[in-house]
């Protein structure tokens, strides 16, 4: 890329960024609009304008997201959505004080010294030769040898100790905010319960449930109240959904006959477009009391025939739960499992029956999946990032050569083809990866979240950073592979530095169109507006149209992260790539709070158990960076690059120090937490309801359609006990 293609990709972006903010500013003051760009707290009962500056001036948001507590986050949107912001503002810090000491560092060394010039050596470049103003100021302008490489060395030191202080700091503070959460005076559910698996088949004339109820009350003979056992639901899930779907399909019908005065009317055919014509509300009131039948009738059978080896159990305190969670319940490893009960609204029902031998077989089959996909998806990502250069383009496609030619045109596709091609690869992963990790056998959305950005973020890394950045230098370079295999090393450390110039403008595309995009909500304006005008007929339809979601972690955490990782690894090799990562986590730092705030609706909570993720992926992008550093340091012909190899291992340290000191907090509930009093005594059939399955109780569904929006429990009426 050459200097005025990245000139114009930054302006362009940086334009339309702005252009997006003012929209955004100008479309959120519209009351037609206020469902897209207040729906938290119109869920919430608030004034969507509380708080809020409804003056003329495009950054009022600013300051407000700015002035804005880490206690406004916790109320609004919960303790995961603090905990997210915690990390966004510890990387933020990270780059903005290795900053202050690298830029006006090594900028100066770099600049005044001339290496390319002296040498014109293409392995050292970090553009590949086409973009000099930034190789004179990156670490390819340093003469091999040089005692300026004494500078480069120093700053990966010191942006490791700034990242270890903040690091330490920040799992401080989250650990602090978790059991301020957990130490609440509300009741919360889960912290009654214990989810318990692999339970051994019951001895001859015990129900399943009799059987637990003695287990439990034999250990814990003043405190268990009583258990759920875990049924299989798939029939009776078909057939409330297929009722909650009638229900909602009359409600249509009703609405069409009110507004029209003529009654609707349907096919009952493949899709509604074949069979025969029907009134539309005799139809589905049919259809409903059908399905209710056949719901009361198949839920009896459940509760009597179908019950699995999980089951819930219940306490009447959190101190016994938390006891209970932690304890070794019996001495064969795949009987009597137990750990702490996850949110009722984010239990995965189906998967608690699968046991323990089974979990685990299912968890190695998955990591193998996954690294089948990773080799496999580096190819075409690969193939991808070669092609994706405008002059192989040209030699792929012959007959856009002419339209190359034009000046403007060749520099817009210099610019943003190979950045928009990765961007798009990428948007085709997240649902695989959350499918593979559900089938594990894990109990919870929040786990699952938890293991699919865990998988999404070595699948970034591996073929997005180092298989895009390996792909040019392994295809220029295969002759000379071929001539010499052992030259490999040297190909590998110096690839790097050529992608400086793609990383760049992939970090700054991110961050002005990507968070320009987030800011403005065009895209869901655009789809509720059609919605309301061609689908919506009731109320329902219209708040299932303008429903915002959360903030998905599981997609967004990883792409941070690989922007982090390039940060960290360019940091020293290009320091102006520090200015970049700043703007990246300040620019998100400030849209998402106003998002988290004004928008987005948490779906579940785990009181930032998705911390110590965050907190090993961010060492593992600093222990890549240190590698990196080793082996260009390497190439450079710099004997004292053996002086890192104590600061890798002080990361591996490090990362074994803050897990023994802080991850049994997140694992576990302390003791200590969990025995503050409570406000008032806990309703102990009403805990014990909150968790029991749509399909199972007997209340009407449409009563508690969005009930999770304004409640963190599943509210269930009562039903016969299990």
């Amino acid at each position: 890329m050459e200097f005025e293609a990245f000139l114009l990709s930054l302006g362009t972006s940086a334009f339309i960024f702005l252009l997006l903010m003012f929209l955004f500013t100008w479309l959120s003051r519209r009351p037609g609009n206020v469902y897209i760009y207040y729906p938290n707290r119109i869920l919430k009962g608030m004034d969507p304008w509380e708080g809020s500056s409804l003056t003329r001036n495009p950054f009022a948001w600013i300051r407000e997201a700015l002035t804005s507590s880490e206690q406004d986050v916790v109320k609004l949107s919960g303790v995961d959505t603090a905990v997210y912001f915690v990390f966004l503002s510890t990387v933020l810090r990270i780059f903005a004080l290795s900053s202050l000491l690298v830029l006006p560092t090594l900028l100066p060394l770099a600049a005044t010294d001339n290496s390319l010039k002296n040498t014109m050596d293409a392995i050292d470049t970090t553009s590949k030769g086409t973009f000099s103003q930034l190789d004179n100021i990156s670490m390819a302008n340093i003469t091999r040898k040089s005692s300026r490489l004494w500078g480069f060395l120093l700053a990966v030191y010191w942006i490791s100790l700034v990242t270890y202080y903040m690091l330490w700091k920040a799992y401080k503070h989250v650990s602090t905010l978790r059991a301020e959460a957990l130490m609440s005076a509300d009741v919360i559910p889960e912290q009654f319960a214990i989810l318990v698996r692999d339970i051994p088949s019951p001895p001859n004339g015990q129900t399943h449930k009799e059987f637990i109820d003695s287990f439990f009350r034999d250990i814990y003979p003043d405190t268990f109240y009583r258990s759920l056992v875990i049924t299989e639901n798939r029939k009776v899930n078909k057939i409330w959904e297929a009722l909650v779907g009638y229900k909602k399909k009359l409600a249509r019908a009703e609405a069409i006959f009110a507004t029209t005065g003529n009654r609707p009317t349907n096919k009952t055919g493949f899709l509604g477009l074949v069979g025969e014509q029907v009134d539309s509300i005799e139809y589905y009131t049919d259809l409903i009391s059908e399905s209710v039948a056949k719901l009361e009738t198949e839920q009896k059978k459940v509760l009597a025939e179908k019950q699995q080896t999980a089951a819930i159990v219940f306490f009447t305190d959190r101190v016994t739960a938390a006891l209970a969670a932690q304890s070794l319940h019996s001495q064969m490893v795949d009987t009597w499992t137990v750990a702490e009960a996850p949110e009722p609204r984010q239990i995965i029902w189906e998967n608690l029956k699968i046991k323990f031998f089974t979990r685990l077989i299912r968890q190695y089959l998955i990591y193998f999946i996954v690294a089948v996909t990773i080799l496999f998806y580096m190819i075409p990502i690969a193939f991808v990032s070669a092609i994706t250069t405008l002059d192989n383009l040209q030699k792929a496609i012959p007959f856009i050569k002419p339209v190359a030619k034009i000046t403007f045109i060749r520099t817009v596709l210099e610019s943003y083809l190979p950045q928009i091609a990765l961007i798009i690869f990428l948007a085709m992963l997240p649902t695989f990866l959350m499918f593979l990790s559900k089938s594990e056998g894990i109990p919870s959305r929040s786990h699952a979240v938890r293991a699919a950005s865990g998988k999404y973020f070595y699948f970034s890394v591996l073929n997005v950073f180092i298989g895009v950045t390996l792909a040019g230098s392994l295809f220029d370079n295969l002759k000379a592979l071929q001539q010499k295999p052992n030259s490999i090393v040297t190909v590998l450390a110096t690839s790097l530095p050529k992608n400086a110039t793609f990383f760049l403008t992939y970090v700054a595309l991110k961050f002005f169109i990507g968070y320009g995009l987030e800011l403005s909500r065009i895209k869901t304006l655009i789809i509720f507006h059609l919605k309301k005008k061609y689908l919506c007929k009731t109320e329902a339809d219209v708040k299932e149209a303008w429903y915002p979601g959360d903030l998905s972690y599981a997609t967004r955490v990883p792409g941070d992260m690989l922007i982090l990782t390039i940060t960290f690894c360019y940091s020293v090799i290009a320091p102006l790539i520090l200015v970049f990562g700043v703007i990246y986590f300040g620019l998100g730092w400030l849209i998402l709070r106003n998002q988290a705030l004004k928008v987005y609706v948490p779906s579940y909570e785990s009181y930032g158990r998705m911390w110590p993720h965050i907190h090993t992926r961010i060492l593992a992008a600093l222990f890549l960076f240190q590698v990196v550093m080793f082996g260009y340091l390497g190439v450079k012909l710099f004997v004292w690059a053996t002086f890192l190899v104590p600061l890798i291992a002080s990361s591996i340290i490090f990362g074994y120090v803050c897990r023994r000191k802080f991850y049994s907090g997140f694992k576990h509930t302390a003791l200590e937490v969990a025995c503050r009093e409570l406000k008032q005594s806990p309703d102990l059939e009403e805990i014990f309801r909150s968790f029991i399955p749509h399909s199972l109780s007997t209340h009407k569904p449409e009563d508690h359609l969005f009930k999770g929006a304004f409640s963190r429990y599943q509210d269930y009426a009562a039903i016969s006990a299990a």
